[in-house]
């Protein structure tokens, strides 16, 4: 073969090659996010990496920080970021992890608690109206894929829908319920500081 014929198939090698990496193959999994207008992927590792909206067409200019809003006729603070949405619309994972808990309780209704793969931080999704088919506790999600609707079940009040998105930092041995809550605001609206 000439030089030609060498740089040729060379070229022809590279681009088959760059072709292939740009491609998925194979067919999609039930368990993987439809296209909801979020990136899905893993987040960056570092502790002050925003977090996936988690409610699917809301923009992080139209979140609003609601952290220690009065409560219970003012005998709490709010220790979350409420995110109101349309009734039934799909409620994503902000962040990777694994679902530790499916719960109804009289304050927070239908919730889901999401613990990070490092277990450091519990991520609380409450108010639900449902789950999405075939969520379990155990499985492990991905950034954006549906956990389930937005809802008004528990103490947010009929026809008050919206998502409760919380946030909790986890010590060693802590179980689903028991971590410090953390603003997640500045993460949700993409003013990330550390956690």
């Amino acid at each position: 073969m000439t030089r030609l014929g060498w740089i040729i198939l060379a070229v022809v090698v590279l681009l088959g090659a760059a072709f292939a990496a740009m491609t998925s193959f194979g067919t999609a999994s039930r368990t993987t996010a439809p296209h909801v207008g979020v990136a899905v992927g893993e987040p960056s590792a570092r502790d002050d990496a925003p977090l996936a909206v988690p409610v699917a067409g809301v923009r992080r200019a139209a979140i609003v920080d609601s952290w220690m809003d009065p409560r219970g006729g003012g005998s709490r603070g709010h220790h979350g970021t409420d995110i109101p949405a349309a009734a039934g619309t799909p409620v994503i994972a902000a962040a990777p992890g694994t679902v530790e808990k499916l719960f109804a309780s009289n304050l927070g209704g239908t919730t889901a608690y999401i613990r990070s793969p490092d277990r450091r931080w519990i991520y609380y999704y409450a108010h639900l109206a449902g789950y999405a088919p075939g969520l379990h506790e155990g499985q492990q999600v991905r950034t954006g894929q549906p956990i389930g609707y937005v809802g008004d079940t528990g103490d947010a009040g009929a026809g008050n829908y919206h998502l409760h998105f919380g946030l909790q930092r986890m010590q060693p041995g802590e179980r689903w319920h028991q971590g410090e809550d953390v603003n997640p605001f500045p993460l949700l609206a993409g003013r990330a500081r550390g956690r």
